[in-house]
């Protein structure tokens, strides 16, 4: 094989080799999904359709979960002040895992008008994985207090899930279990087993990083080739 024959190989091969890597990685799936809430409230049932997005970022441990309407739910028939609607949710869990997550958040931060969808701000809680493998994240119960009333929101149109994780757990763990919400960020501790990506951004970008040095190896080797070859034409 000629000397540029090798050196164009050698660059396919990287090239191939990087590719390879970004097909064969796991990435987390995760999407908007229209919910079907029926509401009972103090003053009747209501309905309200809401897309729902649950994202997971990796925190010590485990994973913080947090959970986002795009639409706001139930309404009040009078207005609630800031800081009279506090708002709380479960996640559906299933895959390898199953049970529940807590997910809490802050009271309104504005006041809401009367008869208007109540726009719930984002719920956040604490996952830790207890097997490893594909765990999924539905929409569950949501909890509206409200001035000393209680309203509460059942999925009615058995949603898919908002998130899938390919998850390892810590330790080597083997069974699943209910999880509770941890309010607060900085909850989880930082030792522990390695934890998977956990999103379509970070499943990227270290895909790409590790694809990017195959690349870069393959390049640096073409180009030590190259130096070798001038070297061995010049010294004839």
């Amino acid at each position: 094989m000629s000397y540029r024959n090798r050196t164009a190989a050698l660059a396919s091969a990287a090239a191939l080799a990087g590719s390879a890597v970004l097909m064969a990685a796991p990435v987390a799936r995760a999407e908007a999904v229209d919910v079907n809430y029926q509401c009972k409230t103090p003053i009747g049932v209501k309905s309200a359709v809401s897309p729902i997005d649950v994202k997971g970022v990796k925190s010590g441990n485990g994973y913080r979960i947090t959970m986002s309407w795009q639409k706001g739910v139930s309404s009040s028939p009078v207005e609630l002040g800031k800081g009279a609607m506090t708002p709380s949710a479960t996640i559906a869990l299933g895959g390898v895992d199953s049970g529940t997550l807590a997910v809490t958040g802050p009271a309104n931060d504005a006041a809401l008008p009367a008869n208007t969808p109540i726009k719930v701000n984002d719920l956040s809680g604490t996952y830790t994985p207890k097997k490893s493998g594909k765990v999924t994240f539905t929409a569950g119960v949501l909890t509206i207090r409200a001035l000393g009333t209680t309203t509460t929101c059942t999925p009615t149109n058995d949603p898919g899930p908002s998130l899938t994780l390919d998850v390892t757990a810590a330790g080597g763990g083997t069974t699943g279990s209910t999880q509770g919400a941890v309010p607060g960020p900085g909850s989880g501790s930082d030792s522990g087993g390695e934890l998977p990506r956990t999103g379509p951004e970070d499943s990227a970008v270290a895909l790409g990083t590790l694809g990017g040095t195959v690349l870069l190896a393959g390049a640096a080797g073409a180009l030590w080739l190259s130096r070798r070859h001038r070297g061995s034409v010049s010294g004839r």
